[in-house]
């Protein structure tokens, strides 16, 4: 195989229709099930999904067959089949839901408004994850224009990963045998240290979200009236949440929250520690002064990667601090996000959350915790790589990139993985993406790295190539 040549297929792709097709996907506010209203639905995602499909039927893959799947009261999800010359197959993952706007975006930017900027395509949806049906088949046409052998290629594209992936099991279930037994799995979803070199996940945290409700009175009191008789919602909420998490460290407390961590992914994470260095607190966007949690880079990423920690992301009953009176809130609700462990089981952490929150309730106050998606999601670690997929990987990173290739866990969760693994338990994966610093999946600014997403796309190529070796 002619490596440059592969090289300038890929790049030709993404100069004459991928960024094209990406520009136009990012205009399309197709947000997922759990943050959208009735009208936002309307049409936004059959819009994309479409955009999708008619790229994909108008690509130079032979053979392929393009299903847009349906299933009553779910998302569609896009399957791409190519058929293969060799046994076996691959599976190639990503979605095409999107978070919703957030707020902070710079003054000519916005999430629905894409901008091209130093190389960077700006928009919500375009990195996390819009940009993996247009890299993985791609790859494969880049393979194929070689005359490359290869196994069967299926490309499944998603709808509701932003929301848990709650319609996959259904697609999965309908689907049948359909994507077969695949040998390897490429997943486009996840997180980059750098744009100088292939990041590989090993491992994703699991995720609880839930409502937190503390209610004291029935209406509102004058505060002059009501503070020093009446507690305040806000108070007893932060001294339940000091029941699970330590407030000056950000330490989750509960045994049912933590997990050890297995020695290679130490060995790993110091690995990945060497490369980055201080960037790896550098690529957050902090205010002046602030620090982080750590100066040690092998800490920040422990905690970022096998540690529990808890964020508070939003909150009900608090009013506009610009409409605020001297009144004693009723009561208040916060949304609380638990990242978890990849090892933990997240079912046995949500029965220990409410009944950890839940019970001696300060002042006999009314206290309910209600976890969103009845359990939450699992998290997930990697099986041992097969050593033909780690010299690929790092043979595919010094190509095109020129430097070593860096394994990593990811901070957040892509519930397909853990649903693949516990399917497919012999099966090799390849999880890799572009969401590298700054580029700020889910917040305001997110962008594209346009010439680290071509270079990833040869790494597939290179990657595919090789597994197709092993399946001869």
């Amino acid at each position: 195989m002619d490596l440059e040549q592969l090289r300038a297929a890929v790049n030709k792709v993404w100069d004459d229709s991928i960024v094209e097709r990406l520009t136009a996907y990012v205009r399309i506010p197709n947000k997922s099930p759990h943050v959208r209203s009735a009208m936002e639905a309307q049409g936004h995602m059959e819009a994309a999904i479409q955009l999708m499909a008619e790229w994909c039927r108008a690509q130079p893959v032979r053979g392929m067959r393009v299903e847009i799947k349906r299933l009553p009261g779910k998302t569609p999800l896009l399957l791409v089949d190519v058929p293969g010359e060799l046994p076996g197959s691959v599976l190639l993952y990503g979605h095409l839901d999107k978070q919703p706007e957030f707020t902070g975006w710079l003054p000519g930017l916005g999430p629905w408004e894409p901008v091209i900027r130093d190389g960077k395509l700006y928009g919500r949806g375009a990195a996390d994850d819009g940009y993996a049906v247009f890299s993985s088949l791609t790859a494969i046409a880049a393979l194929q224009a070689q005359k490359v052998q290869l196994p069967r290629c299926v490309l499944l594209i998603e709808a509701c990963e932003e929301s848990g992936s709650i319609d996959l099991p259904a697609h999965l279930d309908a689907l049948g045998d359909t994507i077969g037994d695949p040998s390897l799995v490429v997943c486009l979803d996840a997180e980059c240290g750098n744009y100088d070199q292939v990041w590989c996940t090993t491992s994703l945290r699991g995720n609880v979200t839930g409502r937190l409700r503390v209610k004291v009175l029935t209406e509102g009191v004058h505060s002059g009236m009501a503070t020093g008789i009446a507690p305040t919602p806000f108070r007893i909420a932060a001294q339940v949440l000091a029941r699970v998490e330590n407030p000056i460290t950000g330490d989750l407390l509960l045994e049912e929250l933590q997990a050890p961590i297995p020695k290679d992914r130490r060995e790993q994470i110091a690995a990945a520690a060497r490369v980055l260095g201080a960037e790896v607190a550098g690529k957050m966007p902090w205010v002046q002064g602030v620090k982080p949690l750590s100066n040690d880079p092998t800490e920040l990423i422990i905690n970022s990667t096998w540690r529990g920690t808890l964020a508070v992301t939003g909150a009900d009953g608090l009013p506009p601090v610009a409409s605020a009176g001297n009144v004693l809130l009723p009561e208040l609700s916060f949304k609380l996000s638990f990242r978890l462990p990849p090892t933990v089981e997240p079912a046995k952490a949500v029965r220990a959350l409410r009944e950890t929150l839940e019970r001696d309730p300060p002042y006999g106050a009314q206290i309910k915790f209600e976890s969103e998606g009845a359990a939450g999601a699992g998290g997930w670690n990697a099986p041992a790589f097969a050593p033909w997929l780690e010299e690929s990987i790092m043979r595919a990173s010094q190509q095109v990139y020129g430097r070593d290739a860096v394994h990593i866990g990811c901070g957040g969760s892509i519930p397909f993985m853990g649903m693949l693994g516990a399917r497919f338990p012999r099966t090799q994966f390849f999880i890799t993406g572009v969401l590298g610093p700054h580029s700020n999946a889910h917040g305001p600014n997110e962008f594209l790295h346009i010439d680290y997403a071509k270079k990833l796309t040869a790494c597939v190529s290179l990657v595919l190539a090789d597994h197709a070796k092993t399946v001869r």
